[in-house]
C-alpha cells in the first residue's frame, strides 16, 4: 500500500512538473507572437530605467499582454536585461522579444538634419534650431562660445564645418553634430592639403579653404569648379584682385536684398575682393569636399575672367576685350530665366555667381 501511494505521488509530482513546464514555454513563446500597430510607435528609455520599469511600461503600452513572461525571460537569459537608454521605434508585426533585442542592440530611432554646400554658418544654425528632437544647447551661445567647444578658441566660424546629412539621436544636442562637422571639415582639409598640387598660391591649408568657399559659391555646376578656381588661382599668380561678387556680397551682410550695384562694388569691406587684394580674411561659405578639391587642383588654361552666361554655366574669357563682350551678351541682355547657378535645394542668401 505505501508503495502504491509513493508512486503516485510521484506520479503527480512529474504530472505537475510537466504541467508548469508547458505552461512556461507557452508563456515564453507568447512574446516571439507579432504585436499589431497601426502605426510605427516611438518608445522611450530614459537613461538609468531599469529592466523590470522597462517591462512594466511595455505592459502599460499593450505591447505585451503580461509582464510576468518578460521578466520569466530576463531570468533565463540576463543579457537580455542589459537595455540601452534612447528613443526606439517598433513597427507592425514586430514581438516583445523582437522589441527587447532592439533595446538591447541599442538600435535607436535616428533623425537628420543637412548642411547644405553653400551655406553660411548662420544658416546652419538655424538649420539646428528647426532640428525636432535634437537637444538645444547653443541656442542662445555666441559664435565664439561656440568655437571655444568644439576646440577652436578664438578662431572665425565660417566655412570650418562641413557640409553633410547628419544621423542624430534624440539623446544627441546640437553641439554634438557641430563637433562632428568641425571634425570633419579638419580631416577633409587635411587629407586634400596632403594631395595637393605644387606652386599654389597658399600657404596654408586654411587659405586654401577660403579659396574653396568662393569657388563652391561661384558655381553649382560640378565640371565647371576645376575651371572656377584655375580662374582664381591664375588671378592671384598674377597679383590681379579675384574681382568676384559672393565675397561682395558676404561682406555686405544683411544689407544685401538680392542685387549688387556699383556702389556696393567700390565700397569697402575686408570682403570685397574688388577692394582688395588677394583673398579675404575668412571663408564666406561652406564648401564641400569638391571644391576643396578644385582649389588645390585648379585645371590649367590661360582664362583669367568668366560671366554667368544664365543657365547656371559660365562663359570663360583669356583677355579683358572677350570678357566685357560676354558680358555684354550674357549680363546686359538677360534672358528671361536667367540664374547665375543651379538652384541650390534650400537657397541661402546670396545669388552664388555673377561675374568673376
Amino acid at each position: 500500500m505505501l508503495k502504491k501511494l509513493l508512486l503516485a505521488c510521484v506520479c503527480v509530482a512529474v504530472l505537475a512538473s510537466a504541467g508548469t513546464g508547458l505552461w512556461v514555454w507557452q508563456g515564453l513563446q507568447g512574446l516571439k507572437k507579432p504585436v499589431t500597430l497601426e502605426e510605427p510607435l516611438l518608445f522611450n528609455v530614459p537613461q538609468g530605467a531599469s529592466f523590470a520599469e522597462v517591462v512594466g511600461r511595455l505592459e502599460a503600452e499593450g505591447l505585451v499582454s503580461d509582464r510576468l513572461w518578460l521578466r520569466v525571460y530576463g531570468r533565463l537569459d540576463p543579457e537580455q536585461t542589459r537595455i540601452r537608454a534612447g528613443e526606439y521605434e517598433f513597427f507592425d508585426g514586430m514581438s516583445p522579444s523582437d522589441m527587447v533585442a532592439k533595446m538591447v542592440s541599442g538600435d535607436t530611432k535616428h533623425w537628420y538634419v543637412q548642411f547644405i554646400e553653400g551655406w553660411t554658418f548662420k544658416d546652419m544654425r538655424a538649420a539646428l534650431a528647426r532640428a525636432e528632437k535634437l537637444q538645444k544647447v547653443t541656442g542662445e551661445w555666441t559664435s565664439e562660445q561656440i568655437m571655444a567647444a568644439v576646440g577652436a578658441e578664438g578662431e572665425h566660424p565660417e566655412g570650418r564645418f562641413f557640409p553633410d546629412t547628419y544621423a542624430f539621436t534624440s539623446n544627441e544636442s546640437d553641439l554634438d553634430l557641430l563637433k562632428r562637422a568641425f571634425n570633419r571639415m579638419e580631416t577633409v582639409l587635411a587629407e586634400e592639403w596632403a594631395e595637393r598640387e605644387e606652386g599654389l598660391p597658399y600657404k596654408t591649408p586654411y587659405e586654401a579653404l577660403i579659396m574653396a568657399s568662393i569657388v563652391e559659391r561661384e558655381t553649382g555646376a560640378p565640371h565647371e569648379r576645376g575651371q572656377v578656381a584655375g580662374v582664381f588661382v591664375r588671378r592671384l599668380q598674377k597679383g590681379m584682385r579675384l574681382q568676384t561678387d559672393p565675397t561682395v556680397i558676404y561682406g555686405m551682410g544683411d544689407s544685401y536684398q538680392g542685387r549688387i550695384g556699383r556702389k556696393d562694388l567700390r565700397t569697402y569691406t575686408p570682403y570685397n575682393t574688388y577692394r582688395i587684394n588677394g583673398l579675404p580674411p575668412t571663408p564666406i561659405a561652406l564648401p564641400g569636399r569638391e571644391s576643396i578639391h578644385a582649389s588645390l587642383h585648379p585645371e590649367d588654361g590661360d582664362a583669367l575672367y568668366f560671366v554667368a552666361r544664365g543657365d547656371g554655366t559660365h562663359k570663360f574669357s583669356r583677355t579683358l576685350a572677350e570678357h566685357q563682350k560676354a558680358v555684354r551678351e550674357f549680363q546686359l541682355n538677360r534672358r528671361k530665366d536667367y540664374r547665375s547657378s543651379p538652384a541650390p535645394v534650400e537657397p541661402p542668401p546670396g545669388d552664388g555667381g555673377g561675374e568673376g
